[in-house]
């Protein structure tokens, strides 16, 4: 009993303390229960930003939408406004937006560098060392490696996935094993003739070769990269050193190709409107013999499951990390945005927290998809039901732009993806070599006139000669004539001037 009084002056003592201590955090605006880190919210109101991607529109987007935000307002204090756009408006779109100063927080960002150099994307480096430790510690350093511009400076963040997009063809499975067809020994374009031949004979409800107008990087078969982007036609081989940046459609081995291509189309091997088709997928149940595209490890197993029967593919390409393979899936934050905290928190959830992940990837559990006992995904897809059959399905997220793969359930159904498919990635990705021109970033920002005008000169010729479409003896002189007319020898000397500078730097380790 005598200590009761010493007990009850104690807890006033406390009592006052703590009074003060919630005085002076409502004086400095941090929370006494909180994380003392302001985040612009008032009255415990999440944050809500405009996050943009791509993708059609789905039937569930506001569905997913509005679970997404239960969610992510209860673990961080964050809701998004999820706004899909489809694949042939949304970099149209994103251009205005960013012309226009239209507001926005969050974007897939398919052409990096040029954002980059508009100024309107912001630069993440302090916020990757804190708010976003834990994201830049799960995503392979190798990415961040090829997202460093030349400033030192990290502008997005990129999709921790396969490193090195191999191209790979892709054959039916019913096909190979009607015809025995070893696929591992066509590595070259023109390896494929008589295959085609005999499908484009034998197999009439088959198209023996699907091409479309961006057409395949088939550059890539003789060691070229691309060392601005594709509509700029300089590319330079990938593992040498001291290699020079050339322009490709001066080169024997582009000849060599469109040659070939333009005996394809010719025999009726390449569909005819391939010049005019737009890039795409592949179409559930849609009969193509050849089909070109970049994936990693177990691509085929997606592929069958987009194409709704199996196929078979071979990688023609070595596991070689390129600049343009690691900025693949960029989501970037506007330079204006008002709460680069809150963006970076979100980004940080989305590569690190299992259950965020999978429901933009995959939907709602038990109205998108089902786990089977293995605890894979199963979609629920509309053509389950009579009523709905060949409809797309009322959500799908697109895998390769919203983050963090190794932490997505895999995918089970009629063609279950191995249950180590994601210790499979990371041995692959441990076995990728990196390019001699991982990270470089010519800046052309001095040169818009030449570059607009170089673009639009590729419009004009390359779909039809990469396609076969165009005749290549009398098409192609054209097409490097009006290259050079548009100024494609300057701006080939003002890469080469500072691919030499990036290469002294590295040489001398800065």
């Amino acid at each position: 009993m005598p200590r009761q009084p010493r007990t009850r002056n104690r807890i006033r003592l406390l009592f006052c303390f703590m009074s003060l201590l919630a005085a002076a955090a409502s004086l400095t605006g941090c929370s006494l229960w909180g994380g003392g880190e302001k985040t612009g919210a008032s009255d415990n109101k999440p944050v809500n930003l405009i996050y943009y991607t791509i993708g059609e529109p789905d039937k569930d987007l506001q569905l997913v939408n509005d679970r997404i935000n239960e969610i992510l307002a209860a673990k961080i204090g964050v809701t998004v406004t999820y706004i899909k756009v489809g694949w042939q408006e949304y970099e149209g779109r994103l251009n205005t937006m960013v012309s226009a100063g239209t507001p926005f927080d969050i974007a897939y960002t398919p052409d990096y560098t040029h954002y980059i150099q508009q100024g309107a994307l912001l630069r993440l480096n302090d916020y990757l060392s804190t708010v976003g430790k834990e994201m830049t510690e799960r995503i392979d350093p190798v990415f961040w490696e090829g997202m460093t511009m030349n400033d030192g400076g990290i502008y997005g963040v990129p999709t921790n996935k396969e490193l090195a997009m191999r191209e790979q063809w892709m054959y039916p499975d019913e096909l190979v094993n009607k015809y025995g067809i070893p696929i591992a020994r066509y590595n070259t374009l023109e390896s494929l003739e008589p295959l085609l031949k005999t499908i484009k004979e034998k197999e009439p409800s088959y198209q023996p070769m699907q091409l479309d107008k961006d057409s395949h990087n088939f550059f890539a078969l003789d060691g070229y990269e691309y060392v601005v982007d594709k509509k700029i036609p300089l590319m330079a081989q990938s593992q040498d050193s001291q290699a020079a940046v050339v322009n490709i459609f001066e080169t024997g081995e582009a000849k060599k190709v469109l040659n070939t291509l333009r005996r394809y189309y010719q025999a009726g091997y390449i569909n005819e409107d391939a010049a005019l088709r737009e890039s795409q997928g592949l179409k559930r149940g849609e009969k193509v013999f050849w089909k070109a595209a970049g994936g990693g490890p177990l691509s085929e197993s997606s592929w069958s499951k987009d194409r709704g029967y199996k196929v078979d593919a071979h990688p023609v390409t070595p596991v070689l990390v390129t600049t343009e393979s690691v900025r693949g899936g960029i989501m970037a934050v506007s330079a204006d945005t008002q709460h680069p905290v809150e963006c970076m928190k979100f980004l940080n959830a989305l590569n690190t927290d299992p259950e965020i992940r999978n429901l933009f990837n995959y939907g709602i559990e038990g109205v998108h998809y089902n786990l089977d006992e293995s605890g894979q995904v199963v979609p629920i897809r509309p053509e389950d039901s009579e009523a709905s059959a060949g409809a797309p399905p009322d959500y799908a997220g697109v895998q390769y732009t919203q983050g963090n793969w190794f932490i997505l359930k895999t995918m089970g159904g009629d063609v279950p993806d191995p249950p180590d498919k994601w210790e499979q990635f990371r041995e692959s990705n441990s076995m990728a070599v990196k390019s001699g021109l991982l990270g470089f970033t010519p800046d052309l920002s001095h040169m818009p006139i030449q570059r607009e005008n170089i673009e639009m000169v590729w419009d004009k010729y390359y779909p039809g000669l990469m396609t076969g479409s165009l005749d290549v003896e009398t098409e192609l002189p054209k097409f490097n004539e009006e290259l050079r007319r548009a100024g494609i020898d300057e701006v080939k000397a003002e890469v080469q001037k500072q691919l030499d500078e990036w290469r002294a730097e590295r040489s001398r380790g800065l």
